[in-house]
């Protein structure tokens, strides 16, 4: 620890507001507080959309009703616009994905330092000292990836249902350029390259984006928080931290839009014949 976290500055504060609460599984680190909170907050969104469904009438829907309505029409517009095959997965697959996101990105409006005052007031200042929670899933790399991951499976899997083992082996040496004969053997191991170089591009943008996003959201929440953390900066650093979590918002909801269409887009390329 160097002198200035030591010391007990803005260093160490955004130091251990950056900490995850950490376990050993497998003899590896795990993550234990982005697993929990990702976990409930998807159980938590699925009993929403679930209790909806369960008192949705056919007449005047309630204002619950006809929210869930219109976010299933909205998501459901964008598979349509994108994707031309059988939507049956497909559009509960985006739906989920952009819920789900959106409610783990929404802990970024959390106030920051009221989990540790749960914490302290259920277990004691000294627990609380020693104890790690970071509660947004979406600033943790090890989430994006393993939700970009999980989407280039289903990549590969729709390439392969669309085209077949044969035809998706083939393409991957013989797209984008064409040649016959001898060209077609020259030009294999380039187009091969260029395939491996695609494929693998597209979970690591998805995983990238919405980490560097939402990272830095919770980085400047705790950089605002410092800064303004004695009496004398108190009400102006009320004006900052509203101002950036209005226009923090937009990012939430953009960044889940975004990882939810570029979804049903890679999965729609992947049903497409070059």
């Amino acid at each position: 620890m160097s002198a200035e976290q030591s010391s007990g500055g803005l260093t160490e504060y955004i130091v251990h507001h950056l900490t995850h609460n950490t376990t050993q599984v497998a003899g590896q680190t795990f993550h234990l507080d982005s697993w929990v909170i990702s976990l409930t907050l998807g159980l938590l969104a699925c009993f929403l959309l679930w209790s909806q469904a369960r008192k949705a009438t056919s007449g005047v829907p309630s204002k619950g009703q006809a929210f869930v309505e219109l976010v299933v029409e909205f998501v459901d517009g964008q598979v349509k616009d994108a994707f031309h095959g059988d939507r049956r997965f497909i559009a509960p697959l985006a739906l989920t994905i952009f819920v789900w996101v959106v409610f783990m990105n929404t802990m970024d409006l959390v106030p920051l330092d009221l989990p540790m005052a749960l914490v302290t007031w259920v277990a004691g200042a000294e627990t609380a000292h020693h104890t790690y929670l970071r509660v947004v899933p979406t600033a943790d790399i090890n989430t994006t990836f393993g939700m970009s991951i999980t989407v280039f499976l289903l990549i590969i899997f729709y390439s392969i249902k669309a085209k077949g083992g044969w035809g998706f082996t083939k393409e991957l040496f013989t797209a984008p350029f064409h040649g016959h004969g001898i060209m077609a053997v020259v030009l294999a191991p380039f187009n091969l390259f260029l395939n491996l170089v695609e494929y693998l591009s597209k979970p690591v943008s998805l995983g990238m984006r919405l980490f560097g996003n939402m990272y830095a959201g919770e980085l400047l929440f705790m950089l605002i928080a410092g800064l303004f953390a004695s009496w004398v900066t108190f009400v102006p650093g009320v004006f900052v931290h509203a101002g950036w979590a209005i226009f923090h918002i937009l990012i939430i909801l953009l960044q889940a839009f975004i990882f939810m269409v570029l979804t049903v887009v890679y999965l729609a390329m992947a049903h497409e014949h070059h």
